[in-house]
């Protein structure tokens, strides 16, 4: 029905991630895992984010260029020379940002996505009601 229709499409509107929402989602969990341990490794931030070197490489090389991360050096345990990666005070407003807007987005897709489970158990609940008696037929989802 055009209720249902409308309600789905909606939802898989605001669901369907686009380029903006997937590059500020890559960098805020690049940045959310930075700030918890400085010292990973790009390898170790591919690898905890299932993305490539490449991408990861990309990523904080972008956040650097913006200003939002900043690259020490440091001797590590084994006195080899390694890197921290270091939110600055503009990553830190910048994770901030982008932190309200990841979770507005998704509290909105939550909220599509329920109202139409909601319709999907009315229809099959009428469904059920209308004597289909078939298996399942009026069972809850």
């Amino acid at each position: 029905d055009g209720v249902l229709h409308g309600t789905a499409v909606a939802c898989l509107k605001a669901v369907m991630p686009n380029k903006s929402n997937i590059l500020n989602d890559t960098h805020l969990k690049v940045m959310r895992l930075l700030q918890a341990t400085p010292t990973l490794q790009q390898r170790d931030v591919a690898k905890a984010l299932g993305i490539s070197l490449g991408k990861t490489n990309y990523c904080v090389n972008a956040l650097i260029d913006k200003g939002l991360v900043k690259m020490e050096n440091f001797r590590n345990n084994q006195n080899k020379l390694s890197y921290a990666y270091l939110l600055t005070p503009k990553g830190i407003a910048e994770k901030t940002a982008l932190t309200g807007r990841f979770l507005a987005r998704k509290k909105e897709e939550y909220e599509l996505l329920r109202a139409e489970v909601d319709l999907l158990q009315q229809e099959a609940d009428e469904l059920g009601a209308a004597g289909s008696g078939g298996p399942g037929a009026g069972r809850r989802i």
